[in-house]
C-alpha cells in the first residue's frame, strides 16, 4: 500500500468536492459557518462514509492500516469517484496487486497490428501503459514522424511530443492541456499497476519538467479516461488539421489503440487520406 499516495489523493478529492454536490442535509447542515479551505471538512467525509473522523484523519495523514474494501466502498460513495478512480484508489490501497515487472507487455494482440495496416488514410498506433509507441501504420508516421528512424527510447509519446513541440512539425501530440491530462491520467494508472518501473518514474518526471499542465494533472492525481481530444496541428506539407486524437484500450492487454481522425467532408479528412 502505498500510504502517501492514498492519503494525496483522498485529500485532493475532498477539496475538490463542494457542500453543493453533496445532497445530504443531515450530514451538511444549511447555515453553517463560513468555510476558510476548499471542498468538504474531514469530518464530513467521514460522516458521509460512515467512519470516525479519527480514523479518516489518519488516513489523510498516512498514518492508517490498510483500509478494508467496505471502507474503500464507502469512501468512494462519499467522495463521488468515477469508476476509474474507484480502482486507482483500491490500487493506492493494495487492493489490486500491482504488477512486478519492469516494463509492459510486449507481445501487441495480432488482431490489433492487422487493423493498423487496414485503415486507409487513418493514422494510427499502438502504445503500452508507459505510452511507448510499438506498433503504427504509414499514415501515421507520415503524419507525426518516422518511427522506424527512433530508438526504442525515442520512441516514446511523451519524449516524441517534447521533441517536436515548437517545430513546424508540429504531427505528434503537442502541448494542449486535453492531450497532456490524457497522458498524465494513462501514466498515473500505469504508475500504481508498475511501482517499480524506474523507466517510467523518468518518463514522468521529464514531461513535468516540460509540461505545466501535466504536471498539475498529475498532481491531481487526474486519472478519469479521456478518449477523445481535438488537436490543432500544422504539418509541414499539409498544412493546418484539425483533427480528433481517439484513443482506445485493447482489453485484456496493457496496449491502447490511438487514431487520428478528421469530420467527414473537411479539408482535414481530405488531408489525412492523402498520407
Amino acid at each position: 500500500m502505498s500510504s502517501q499516495e492514498l492519503a494525496d489523493f483522498l485529500r485532493r478529492r475532498r477539496e475538490s468536492l463542494r457542500p453543493e454536490d453533496v445532497r445530504a442535509e443531515a450530514v451538511l447542515p444549511p447555515g453553517r459557518r463560513a468555510r476558510r479551505t476548499p471542498g468538504l471538512r474531514r469530518e464530513e467525509v467521514a460522516a458521509l462514509a460512515q467512519m470516525s473522523v479519527s480514523y479518516y484523519e489518519r488516513l489523510e495523514r498516512a498514518r492508517a492500516p490498510r483500509p478494508s474494501p467496505q471502507v474503500l466502498s464507502a469512501l468512494a460513495t462519499a467522495l463521488q469517484l468515477t469508476e476509474a478512480e474507484r480502482d486507482h484508489l483500491a490500487r493506492l490501497a493494495g487492493q489490486v496487486l500491482p504488477t512486478e515487472h519492469g516494463g509492459t507487455p510486449q507481445d501487441v494482440p495480432a488482431e490489433a497490428r492487422e487493423l493498423l495496416g487496414r485503415l486507409d488514410g487513418i493514422p494510427a498506433y499502438i502504445v503500452n501503459d508507459r505510452q511507448d509507441i510499438v506498433a503504427w501504420n504509414a499514415a501515421a508516421a507520415a503524419l507525426i514522424t518516422d518511427f522506424s528512424r527512433l530508438t526504442p527510447d525515442e520512441r516514446n509519446l511523451t519524449r516524441i511530443s517534447t521533441r517536436l513541440r515548437g517545430t513546424l512539425c508540429t504531427g505528434a501530440p503537442g502541448s494542449e492541456s486535453g492531450f497532456s491530462k490524457q497522458v498524465a491520467a494513462q501514466l498515473r494508472a500505469a504508475s500504481v499497476l508498475h511501482p517499480s518501473d524506474n523507466v517510467l518514474a523518468e518518463l514522468v518526471n521529464e514531461f513535468a519538467a516540460h509540461d505545466l499542465d501535466f504536471a498539475s494533472s498529475w498532481r491531481k492525481h487526474a486519472v478519469r479516461p479521456i478518449p477523445s481530444v481535438r488537436k490543432n496541428l500544422h504539418h509541414p506539407t499539409l498544412g493546418e488539421l484539425e483533427i480528433d486524437r481517439q484513443t482506445l484500450s485493447l482489453p485484456g492487454s496493457g496496449f491502447s489503440f490511438v487514431m487520428y481522425t478528421a469530420e467527414a467532408g473537411s479539408p482535414s479528412a481530405a488531408a489525412l487520406k492523402s498520407l
